[in-house]
């Protein structure tokens, strides 16, 4: 760089001086010392804001772990449920694939997203298997209730909130937010009250699917960086859906019916063998079609952007009792970890973790159950043990029974 005597910056308008020199940059760009240092301090907070520049590259694509790594992983954490893991496991692979096949060749086939729907009762796992998926990824994950959404203008959360949490939970980078994963629960919640379609206004129902079409399909949607209704001065951030995997779950309470009907196969009335009726009662959620969703209440539309369509099973008394002890993050695992932290070691018997799984099946609690089942039986433990010099805790049958009868969980029974 040369240096003139009598030259003037041209952004301040400085003439050159020992205090303040003035630079020739270029050929007629003459800058002051002090404007020089003002642009480098401004490209040094620009660079810290962006963040390092990251290009995804062919090779990245190695990382993504192949279907049976995927169930494998699931394996650890979610108990039975084997077909919905396969679905689940293969529709990630395929929509990460097409990710990275995307960025490393374009020859004019487009594949479209694998966005999943997951039917099943509550407490089956659609949340955990999401949840698990996600960290194994380590990709940007939100949980959204469906049933606070609404349509834009009315009491309740816009359909873009989905994505703010998003934007949250990856620290608002959008470009990582733009490959992450969107569980909406209770999907079904939001299904239309009628067969047909409305003819009044039902402004969290069929009005909140018709405002997910454009997030499911893929398209730049404006999000409010922090949720809420938009304004017109607002700041809006956009995000591009086209790689966002959206994964649904719902209970969806009484599409059994819809099945069943479909099937020509009767779930009431009397018979000669019971026990077959019960068992067809209890399997008729692996039957499901797209076509008892919409039976259900869900639009066309809606269904046809989520073509991943499985099915959970409900959890039986062996699938609860291994639920108790098998998962890496295990019920008990979880107390024994926190006795442990106190020094102490925590044992169940046999009989204890199967009296626990048998009220969880008497009072229809499910695997949620377990939790407050367990915590029902060791509140006073927890409580005095901290306290004492104890080394040793044994759950026995009786402890069992006991607490819960001091708890009133009898209680329960009366009123279901």
């Amino acid at each position: 760089m040369a240096k003139k005597k009598g030259e003037i910056c041209i952004m301040c308008g400085n003439v050159d001086s020992k205090s303040v020199p003035v630079i020739t940059v270029l050929d007629g760009l003459n800058l002051c010392t002090d404007c020089i240092r003002f642009i480098d301090q401004a490209r040094d907070e620009q660079l810290k804001v962006a963040g390092p520049a990251k290009e995804t590259t062919p090779a990245e694509t190695k990382a993504i772990p192949k279907p049976a790594e995927i169930k494998a992983f699931l394996d650890q954490y979610v108990i039975g449920q084997d077909e919905a893991k396969k679905y689940m496991s293969v529709a990630v692979y395929n929509h990460y694939k097409r990710i990275a096949r995307k960025e490393a060749a374009d020859d004019g086939v487009d594949i479209e997203k694998s966005n999943i729907v997951m039917v099943g009762p509550t407490g089956t796992g659609k949340t955990l298997l999401a949840k698990t998926i996600a960290r194994l990824l380590d990709v940007p994950f939100t949980i959204v209730d469906a049933t606070v959404l609404t349509e834009a203008g009315y009491v309740g959360e816009d359909i873009e909130s989905l994505l703010t949490r998003l934007l949250q939970a990856c620290d608002y980078d959008v470009e990582k937010a733009e490959r992450g994963i969107v569980f909406i629960d209770e999907i079904d919640k939001i299904a239309r009250k009628g067969d047909n379609p409305s003819i009044t206004r039902d402004v969290s129902g069929e009005g909140v699917q018709q405002g997910l079409l454009k997030l499911l399909e893929g398209s730049v949607v404006l999000v409010p960086p922090q949720g809420g209704r938009k304004h017109p001065d607002q700041k809006l951030i956009p995000v591009d859906t086209k790689d966002i995997l959206f994964i649904c779950g719902g209970a969806f309470d009484g599409i059994e019916r819809k099945i069943a009907s479909r099937l020509n196969t009767h779930i009431v009335g009397y018979g000669h063998d019971e026990s077959k009726k019960k068992k067809q009662r209890e399997n008729l959620m692996r039957y499901v079609l797209p076509q008892d969703l919409k039976s259900f209440g869900l639009i066309p539309e809606i269904i046809g952007r989520l073509p991943v369509l499985t099915s959970l099973e409900p959890l039986d008394r062996d699938a609860l009792r291994r639920i108790l002890v098998e998962p890496k993050n295990a019920i008990i695992r979880q107390y024994k970890k926190l006795f442990e932290i106190d020094g102490i070691n925590l044992e169940f018997s046999e009989d204890a973790l199967d009296t626990i799984v048998d009220k969880a099946i008497e009072y229809k609690l499910g695997a949620r159950g377990l939790r407050s089942i367990v915590e029902t039986v060791m509140v006073d433990a927890m409580y005095d043990a901290p306290s004492s010099n104890l080394k040793e805790l044994h759950i026995d049958k009786p402890y069992v029974e006991e607490k819960l009868e001091k708890a009133n969980f009898e209680k329960m029974k009366l009123s279901d």
